[in-house]
């Protein structure tokens, strides 16, 4: 599997502390099914370094995971929060490509914005870019607004839920919203955000099997969320046909009727 979004790299972020933590986020990473994670670490300014240590920073712990026999490929990437968008150039930006092809990885805000949002990726799309929304269910703009994020999808952009987030890590709210993405074909990826070994684990399939039983066949299409759709985003490429939206298991008398009217008798 393809994990877009993580904070595997050491010393940058709220990530790892050292190489050795990064190596053991790995590990869990790859016992987990993953084949290539990406290093997303936040870009923005509460975390002032200069995006060109991100490839060097990549290498570093390639090597390291290579000496360590750890079967993992870790590519280049960064989470950019929307100023940030709006404030690198051109050069800083390229550095935090999804693994150095069109697409960008943008930090869903966690307070309301306004337009600003919106602002930030068109500018982003002008530039050339295709954004990617990290985690719009944990956001404050999107909870509560579905259509918001429909209209910004309609416009090009794609966005990537949080594992975490179908498995209930963040709560009920935040894992009803995930799952009324998914009913509204409103999600093209699934990642992990992985911060550590214990605090949000490199893990992806679980949300599937968590939410399969209320999105049924939802698990069936893990594939396209975390193989095909990464996969072609990190190539630069348009995403496969996505499969159709699970639509939800139906409960209590919604369920009888339904049934009721499959037989003829209602």
């Amino acid at each position: 599997m393809i994990d877009l979004h993580s904070h595997v790299l050491p010393g940058l972020d709220d990530g790892p502390d050292d190489l050795e933590a990064s190596v053991m986020l790995a590990r869990a990473a790859v016992a987990a099914g993953t084949s290539t994670l990406v290093a997303t670490p936040h870009i923005r300014a509460d975390y002032p370094f200069d995006p060109a240590r991100v490839r060097p920073a990549v290498e570093e712990l390639n090597a390291r995971l290579v000496e360590e026999g750890v079967s993992l490929d870790v590519v280049p990437g960064g989470e950019v929060s929307i100023t940030s968008l709006l404030d690198l150039d051109d050069a800083a930006l390229d550095a935090v490509r999804l693994g150095g092809g069109s697409y960008v990885l943008v930090e869903s805000p966690y307070t309301p914005t306004g337009e600003l949002l919106e602002s930030a990726l068109f500018e982003a799309q002008v530039r050339g870019l295709r954004p990617v929304l990290a985690h719009p269910e944990r956001s404050p703009c999107f909870l509560g607004d579905l259509d918001r994020l429909k209209r910004i999808v309609d416009r090009g952009v794609l966005s990537s839920v949080t594992a975490g987030s179908m498995a209930g890590r963040f709560g009920k709210t935040v894992c009803d919203f995930t799952v009324r993405l998914f009913e509204r074909g409103l999600v093209h990826d699934v990642a992990s955000d992985a911060h550590g070994v214990e605090r949000r684990p490199p893990v992806l399939l679980v949300g599937f099997e968590r939410l399969d039983a209320e999105l049924p066949g939802l698990l069936d299409q893990a594939g396209w969320f975390t193989r095909e759709a990464p996969g072609a985003i990190l190539a630069g490429a348009e995403l496969p046909p996505r499969p159709d939206a699970p639509a939800r298991r139906r409960r209590g008398l919604a369920a009888l009727r339904a049934s009721l009217r499959r037989r003829g008798g209602y």
